[in-house]
Formats: C-alpha cells, structure tokens, sequence
C-alpha cells in the first residue's frame, strides 16, 4: 500500500498522533513454561475427610 496524501485535516492528526501500529508479539514470549511435581498441585492438597467443608448447604447452614 503507498501512502497517498489525504485532505483530511483529522486523518492527518490522527496518522500524526497514533502513527502505525506496535510491532507483533510472538506466542512463545507470551507464555511460561514451569515444571510441576507428578500428581500436580490441585491433588497434593485433597483431603476427602474435610471436603463437605467446601461445599454450601442452607439446611445445613440452618442447623435443620
């Protein structure tokens, strides 16, 4: 695309104040990769025993 000179006063600020566009980023510099211990996180901190606590019941909460 060439530039062609435009008559517009506003295009002509606006191509002045905001001028083109940042440069692309690449995926991989968005993201991070992390090792993780076997069985992950969210399984280590289970406790079958203690995981009614988690849950919310308003007959409960009642005392009924």
């Amino acid at each position: 695309m060439t530039e062609q000179p435009a008559g517009d006063p506003a295009a002509d600020s606006r191509h002045a104040r905001y001028g083109t566009l940042p440069e692309r980023i690449r995926f991989e510099d968005m993201t991070e990769g992390t090792a993780t211990g076997p069985g992950g996180a969210a399984n280590a901190s289970y406790n079958p025993e203690s995981a009614w606590n988690f849950y919310s019941c308003l007959a409960v909460d009642l005392g009924l």
